[in-house]
């Protein structure tokens, strides 16, 4: 209780000194920049929501605790053993209690931890209540999308604004705006199905509490959903080192109204009609 009683404490000060200084801020939506922003950003997705509460709530309390007091212990070691304090020096070589309890808390620190970490994994990795799937494919250095569930719509996302002069002409976010961003419904279960056609990509939405690697011939999945009532734009990077344009590859995710979505699948099909291709993936059904 004490640690938590020193986090709450900490997070206050962080705050009151933010909204004194005038630095509050809190973005509706997505990556939106904002000035000296700390922390993880605001989740959309229920799941995305656990692992913000398990690093705020769960993990940050406990590593406070452990580096107070191994930086106390390095401290009082400093003063208690310093030569000034004995100019004997100690022929101790070892305390098995201690060994066994620096040993024994760890283990059962990782044990207590366990629990809450696995269900997290198994419910990031769980897309069987997927209601539309989509692929990801990325290239250098640009995003493909697919969507086989909507008549294999294919478009490529590439950015608009790599400079401030860029962006301004454009009224456009830099590095981050695209030209085609992918579109999804909300209030719906997505599966995500994310590859790469050169070298190792990484497509990550923090909102979505999705950061998954985009191999070179392998599929790697993973959904979210976004709530009725969130529509709006999100934003996201490429999280692996790809090359030269590494930096200039963002992924920008517009989220609609799932009539507004109906909407745009039938423009699309008009807009991406000279990219119709013969589908690369077929999403194997369900059987109960």
């Amino acid at each position: 209780m004490k640690g938590w009683g020193m986090m709450r404490v900490i997070y206050r000060v962080f705050a009151l000194a933010a909204a004194f200084l005038g630095l509050s801020q809190v973005s509706a939506f997505a990556a939106d920049p904002q000035n000296y922003q700390l922390g993880l950003s605001k989740p959309v997705d229920p799941t995305a929501a656990e692992q913000v509460w398990f690093h705020n709530d769960l993990m940050l309390p406990i590593i406070t605790v452990i580096t107070v007091f191994v930086l106390f212990l390095l401290l009082f070691t400093c003063w208690r053993f310093s030569e000034k304090r004995n100019p004997k020096p100690s022929k101790t070589t070892h305390n098995s209690m201690l060994e066994v309890a620096w040993t024994l808390i760890p283990v059962l620190i990782l044990v207590a931890i366990a629990p809450f970490s696995l269900r997290l994994l198994y419910e990031s990795d769980d897309t069987t209540n997927a209601e539309m799937n989509i692929k990801i494919t990325g290239h250098q250095w640009y995003w493909s999308y697919e969507y086989p569930d909507q008549d294999n719509i294919a478009f490529d996302s590439l950015i608009m604004a790599r400079t401030h002069e860029e962006a301004a002409e454009q009224n456009v976010k830099r590095l981050m705006d695209v030209d085609n961003p992918m579109v999804v419904p909300t209030g719906t279960e997505i599966r995500v199905l994310i590859t790469s056609g050169d070298v190792i990509h990484n497509w990550a939405v923090s909102e979505f509490g999705v950061r998954t690697d985009a191999v070179p011939g392998r599929l790697n999945e993973e959904g979210f959903m976004i709530p009725e009532g969130k529509e709006g734009m999100y934003y996201g990077f490429c999280s692996e080192l790809c090359g030269t344009d590494h930096a200039f590859m963002p992924i920008a995710v517009k989220a609609v109204s799932k009539a507004d979505f109906a909407k745009w699948v039938e423009k699309a099909k008009e807009e991406f009609a000279s990219n119709d291709v013969e589908p690369t993936f077929k999403v194997a059904s369900l059987l109960n």
